[in-house]
């Protein structure tokens, strides 16, 4: 086990500096760089934080679904070939929902300020209430 910095902690100070001194003190092409690096490490800053508990529950959620076992690319690669085969279809019980669950998952990594995203949140939050 490594002691602090934790390496989420690296990325988000490493990724401060390529955007708030970087890009700041630079113009131009390296100026944009540094930004597109910030976003990156960002990104996989959030990748670290989320990604672990995502890949779990879409598992499950898979194997719910297919009524089978695998890891997530094996269950990914059966969902595919069923909706191939016309063995699972839009409107089978579950399947929306896993798909928007996951697709939401992988916006929160990838671009969590996206409006739709952000509009789907609030859509979501307002329908549990």
């Amino acid at each position: 086990m490594q002691d602090d910095p934790k390496p989420d902690e690296i990325l988000g100070a490493v990724a401060r500096f390529l955007r708030d001194i970087v890009a700041a003190e630079t113009a131009g092409h390296t100026a944009f760089n540094a930004r597109v690096a910030a976003n990156a490490l960002e990104m996989m800053r959030r990748q670290l934080d989320l990604a672990p508990a995502a890949e779990t529950a879409e598992i499950a959620a898979l194997k719910t679904l297919l009524a089978t076992e695998g890891d997530l690319a094996t269950l990914n690669a059966e969902l595919c070939r069923r909706l191939r085969a016309g063995e699972i279809e839009p409107r089978t019980p579950g399947l929306a929902a896993h798909l928007w669950t996951t697709t939401l998952a992988k916006l929160a990594v990838d671009q969590p300020r996206y409006w739709g995203y952000q509009a789907a949140l609030a859509d979501r939050a307002k329908a549990k209430i």
